[in-house]
């Protein structure tokens, strides 16, 4: 058995005792979601007399999209910060397992007993923000934090680990609405625009590294599109933005529930979808063992009455191989069997009782390649939606948008200074210096000092405890629309 790497010197810190341990196995973990473990350190760190730190979070420039959707700052507000979050035994357990880290004690606890004794429990801070589903250029202010207590300076970078954890939805949101963008430009040439909300559907429940991450991402994305197969979105979208149904799904089909007919029972299966579900919008998986016959042989010849005379839409899904080259070829086997119309713009649309679905391999760079092929075979974009997992929820990370977390002024002594950073080895990681307003200008929103002249868009949503300031899901929505 290995020990610690660096015991204390005096033997004085105990082992986490049975009620830390228990208090930890519970998930109450809202204490040290806040904090890199460095951080504890940090409260003696700053110039003697300091009374203020007033940091800010922004897309840096160089980002892979020009402009930021920001979105989910209210969840960790309500989740984590309102409220009594601090009390004694969490205390008692940071105290221990930062001793345990470092091997002595370095942990704050008179600043944490301070925020119990004097605000109750409750963090004196104030944070601003720009209404969430606001479209931001990057390299503009996003977020400020500062403390409301000089005593408790040290609070507002302490709790940039969990405010910074903004940058997965936002960056989902964002991603999300380059991709629908894509997708009505498309439209807008081949199709019918009025579309567009049905276009993109969440399959990404399942790739993401926990539930939570699910939810923030799938409800991230419902803010640009109305099709998700992700509850835990919807759940987010209703507990904490008021949403009561944010997105919707049809019934559809797996491998498992095909391929469990067994290979020369396929077109039983299919068949078996057709009559469980009569009417509406039904999706089937096609390719479990060749993909052309599903199309010619099952769905356009054996069951092709059946779905003429079905009140409603079959979607075929094919799912393996490369999109650019399958889909094409779906949509010929498809419109041989079924016909085709060409629409007012010169584009060949399927008969509409069937539709297709590409759900395999989709992220912001395959839709290009496969909407490209289809428009060059003069296929409309009418004909397809697309599904999309990994490629939505987690194929990005912080460094996607250069998200980034900086303290731009200080009061120390009562005195303002500016604080910033400026390496000489890297000339984008220059960060802001003092106070900030967020305006909309003629050329559009930008970050300006806090005494030049504008209306700033930053406003108070968070104050020592307390959620002031609250955005519906239909009012980030409405913000973050194509325009």
């Amino acid at each position: 058995m290995g020990t610690h790497p660096c015991p204390p010197a005096d033997g004085s810190v105990k082992d986490l005792s049975s009620a830390i341990q228990a208090w930890l196995l519970k998930a109450d973990l809202c204490h040290f979601r806040r904090v890199r473990e460095y951080k504890a350190s940090h409260f003696k760190q700053y110039p003697p007399g300091t009374r203020r730190v007033y940091s800010y979070f922004e897309s840096r420039s160089g980002s892979v999209y020009p402009e930021v959707v920001f979105f989910g700052l209210q969840y960790f507000l309500q989740n984590y910060l309102q409220g009594q979050v601090v009390t004694r035994e969490k205390i008692d357990a940071a105290d221990d397992l930062f001793a345990l880290h470092f091997g002595g004690r370095v942990f704050n606890r008179a600043g944490w007993q301070h925020i119990l004794e004097k605000h109750g429990g409750r963090l004196p801070v104030e944070i601003r923000a720009a209404p969430e589903g606001t479209v931001v250029p990057e390299s503009n202010v996003l977020m400020t934090v500062e403390n409301t207590d000089d005593e408790c300076y040290w609070l507002t970078n302490y709790l940039e680990t969990l405010l910074v954890q903004t940058w997965y939805p936002s960056t989902v949101c964002t991603q999300s609405r380059a991709m629908k963008k894509l997708i009505l430009s498309y439209l807008e040439k081949t199709g019918d625009p009025t579309q567009i909300a049905f276009k993109l559907h969440d399959f990404g429940f399942r790739g993401c590294t926990c539930p939570e991450q699910a939810a923030l991402g799938g409800a991230a994305h419902l803010v640009n599109f109305l099709g998700t197969d992700n509850v835990a979105g919807l759940v987010m979208a209703s507990r904490f933005y008021d949403e009561p149904m944010a997105g919707f799904s049809i019934p559809a089909s797996e491998h498992s529930t095909i391929t469990s007919w067994g290979e020369a029972h396929e077109v039983d299966a299919m068949r078996n979808m057709l009559h469980q579900y009569p009417t509406g919008l039904v999706a089937c998986v096609s390719d479990s063992f060749d993909i052309f016959r599903a199309c010619s042989d099952y769905w356009g010849g054996v069951l092709k009455s059946e779905v003429l005379a079905r009140d409603g839409t079959l979607v075929v899904r094919p799912d393996s191989g490369p999109p650019p080259e399958i889909v094409p070829k779906v949509l010929e086997l498809l419109g041989e069997k079924f016909g085709t119309t060409t629409n007012a713009k010169g584009y060949r649309v399927l008969h509409p009782k069937v539709r297709v679905i590409q759900g395999d391999g989709i992220d912001f760079a395959m839709l290009p390649k496969i909407l490209d092929t289809m428009t060059a075979q003069k296929w409309s974009a009418d004909n397809i939606a697309f599904g999309s997992g990994g490629g939505l929820l987690q194929k990005l990370n912080r460094d996607t948008e250069r998200f980034a977390f900086k303290c731009a002024s200080a009061n120390v002594n009562g005195e303002e200074r500016d604080v910033f950073k400026r390496p000489v080895t890297d000339g984008g990681k220059k960060s802001k210096a003092g106070r900030f307003k967020l305006v909309r200008g003629e050329q559009g929103l930008k970050t300006i000092p806090h005494t030049a002249p504008g209306d700033d868009l930053l406003s108070t949503v968070f104050r020592n405890g307390e959620v002031t300031t609250r955005t519906t899901f239909a009012a980030v929505r409405e913000r973050a629309e194509l325009t």
